[in-house]
C-alpha cells in the first residue's frame, strides 16, 4: 500500500530534522521524494510502501513478519517490555514523531533484556546513536 509522509527543515535547523528524514528514507521503501523550497527552509513530501529490506539489493523488498514478543521474551522482560514500550509511545506523542523514531520493537526488547539499564547501556544496542541517547534515555528508563 502506498503510503505518503511529509517533512520540512527549517533553514535555522541544526541537523535534527534533517537527520529525522533520512532515517526515514532508511528506514522505508521510497518510491518517490519531492522537494519544494520555502522562503524559510525545505519541504519534503515522500511517496513509499510498506516493506522491509531483506538484503543489501534496494530491490529486494518484503513485508516484515510479525514478532510476538511475548512469545519470545521471558515474562519478567515482556513486563519491562511493554512499560518501555508504553513509555516510548508517550513520549513519541509528546515529540510528534513514529514511536520507531525513538527506538524499534527489537532495540526495545534488547533494552528491556537488561537489568537496571542506565543511558549509556542504551548506546550499546545495534542501531542506537549517541543522539537518540541524548534525546530520549532519560525520559524512557525513568519508568524502570
Amino acid at each position: 500500500m502506498t503510503q505518503y509522509s511529509t517533512f520540512f527543515i527549517s533553514i535555522l535547523d541544526g541537523g535534527d530534522e534533517q537527520n529525522r528524514l533520512n532515517a526515514f528514507l532508511r528506514g522505508h521503501r521510497v518510491l518517490n521524494v519531492e522537494k519544494h523550497v520555502f522562503k524559510m527552509g525545505w519541504g519534503f513530501c515522500v511517496e513509499w510502501m510498506d516493506g522491509t529490506l531483506v538484503s543489501s539489493d534496494p530491490g529486494n523488498w518484503r513485508k516484515a513478519p510479525r514478532v510476538d514478543y511475548r512469545e519470545i521474551l521471558e515474562p519478567k522482560i515482556f513486563e519491562r517490555f511493554v512499560r518501555l514500550r508504553d513509555q516510548r509511545k508517550k513520549i513519541a506523542t509528546d515529540d510528534g514523531i513514529p514511536p520507531f523514531m525513538i527506538l524499534t520493537d527489537a532495540q526495545m526488547a534488547e533494552l528491556a533484556k537488561m537489568d537496571n539499564p542506565v543511558p549509556s547501556d542504551m548506546g550499546k544496542i545495534p542501531g542506537v546513536g549517541e543522539e537518540r541517547v541524548k534525546k530520549y534515555s532519560e525520559r524512557l528508563l525513568s519508568i524502570l
